[in-house]
């Protein structure tokens, strides 16, 4: 071989290891959600991480139960090997394919950008109470940073630092859970009373009812103001009816030392309210449960292993958001208890979005709103991989269940406010009489840009 031959092939060799080289950067890394993914709740730490170091992601909605596609950048690859999520690598082409196909007007799929990661915070006293959260193991467990506030912080301003807040098993009601009868004689129940109390003190209040109440406030002008608040269990209704008895005493004298306002049930304002109305609440301090929103426990009345709720499927170009909400690899859930389990259809507002129906029963496990410029969400129910959770039982091993799909539906709500904001604005959950109406004028205003008319 000459010389010149010789630097020729060189050459060449060299522009096939460098475009190879850009090939290779250029491909990109689609993490499905269907049921060959080894590991969902995982899936979703590697995407909000990979936001979170500046890059960009796109959520597949309806695509292979939910999947992601990124570009393969930073250490995406090595991040998801590490952690048992599986991933495909693939060209720029079959990219561009796979979007064409979830772009396409002739299937129910829609890309989502996923921008910036959302900053985090759990409402969560500092003490150890004899229960876990499910949130909160399903960030930890997804490497999902978060902080921990309280009453403190949030009477202090401290939600202004964040996009998303979550609630779980708390009684924004002032009453203590309604452990009363149960639990009034164990250190932990006192010592929860006691730092309330003492809590509510510095704040200037003299019951802890009052401060809750504040704090429900502070949480309701934080949604009013684009923030995104997830419930759980307890705190779905007890939300609710704090802001509806926001002006009345509804707090046993057990608890703060003077009889409930009379006709408490009367004076209750719906108007005030997020998701539910015309409820009724329960006076007796012996009784655990605060009124009628929550369902009737049917333990040994109905066999755990027909116990399911259903998600419905939404239009993911037209409802991007309950869509988003309910992405999974399956549309029936396994159900599970919870102080409140689930919520009665009767007691919800018209204009809330169902995302999630218990089959053959009036009730509902999974709903959504909006309220002002925010968004909220109720999901009933303590664990939805320990059916009857009790006080005082280990912490789930999610471990023994990283394909859990009702801890997906926990982790939907993680990435939801990483959406575009633009995409996030075409979802109203209008009221069921104004929808067909609503829903047709949508389409006529969308025919009128597409024409330019």
């Amino acid at each position: 071989m000459n010389t010149i031959s010789y630097f020729r092939t060189l050459l060449l060799a060299f522009i096939f290891v460098l475009t190879g080289s850009l090939a290779v950067h250029a491909q990109y890394v689609l993490i499905p959600m269907d049921q060959s993914q080894t590991n969902h709740l995982k899936a979703y730490g590697i995407v909000y991480n990979q936001i979170a170091e500046g890059y960009s992601a796109n959520w597949l909605l309806n695509y292979r139960g939910g999947s992601f596609l990124a570009r393969n950048q930073g250490e995406i690859v090595r991040n998801a090997r590490l952690r048992n999520v599986r991933i495909e690598q693939i060209t720029d082409a079959q990219a561009q394919r796979i979007i064409r196909e979830v772009e396409s007007n002739n299937s129910n799929t829609a890309l989502v950008p996923l921008q910036e990661a959302p900053s985090i915070a759990v409402y969560s006293p500092a003490q150890a109470l004899p229960w876990d959260d499910a949130v909160t193991l399903a960030l930890t467990y997804a490497e999902v940073p978060y902080d921990v506030i309280y009453n403190d912080e949030i009477l202090e301003g401290a939600l202004e630092e964040y996009d998303w807040l979550h609630l779980h098993h708390e009684d924004f009601t002032g009453q203590y859970g309604k452990f009363w009868a149960a639990y009034r004689h164990t250190p932990w129940y006192q010592r929860q009373v006691r730092e309330l109390e003492e809590m509510a003190a510095r704040h200037g209040f003299t019951k802890v009812s009052d401060m809750k109440t504040a704090v429900v406030l502070t949480i309701r002008d934080f949604v009013g103001n684009g923030g995104f608040m997830f419930a759980m269990c307890s705190a779905t209704d007890t939300f609710d009816i704090a802001l509806a008895a926001k002006e009345v005493d509804i707090v046993p004298q057990e608890f703060d030392g003077d009889p409930v306002d009379a006709n408490a049930n009367q004076l209750l304002d719906f108007s005030q309210t997020f998701a539910f109305e015309n409820f009724e609440l329960t006076f007796n301090p012996a009784e655990y449960r605060h009124g009628n929103i929550d369902v009737p426990v049917r333990l040994g009345q109905l066999d755990e292993a027909l116990d399911y709720f259903t998600l419905f499927e939404f239009s993911a170009k037209w409802d991007p958001v309950p869509t988003m909400l309910t992405q999974n690899h399956v549309s029936s859930i396994k159900g599970f208890y919870g102080q409140t389990t689930a919520f009665r259809m009767e007691t919800i507002k018209s204009n809330v979005v169902i995302l999630g129906r218990n089959s053959g029963r009036d009730e509902a496990k999974y709903i959504h709103g909006n309220f002002g410029e925010g968004f909220w969400t109720f999901y009933g129910g303590h664990d939805p991989e320990d059916y009857t959770h009790r006080v005082g039982d280990p912490p789930t091993d999610l471990d023994l269940f990283p394909n859990s799909p009702g801890y997906r539906l926990i982790l939907n709500n993680i990435l939801f406010p990483a959406a575009e904001r633009q995409e996030l604005k075409t979802e109203r959950p209008y009221p069921a009489s104004q929808n067909a109406q609503l829903a047709f004028a949508d389409a006529m205003e969308f025919v009128r840009i597409q024409h330019g008319r």
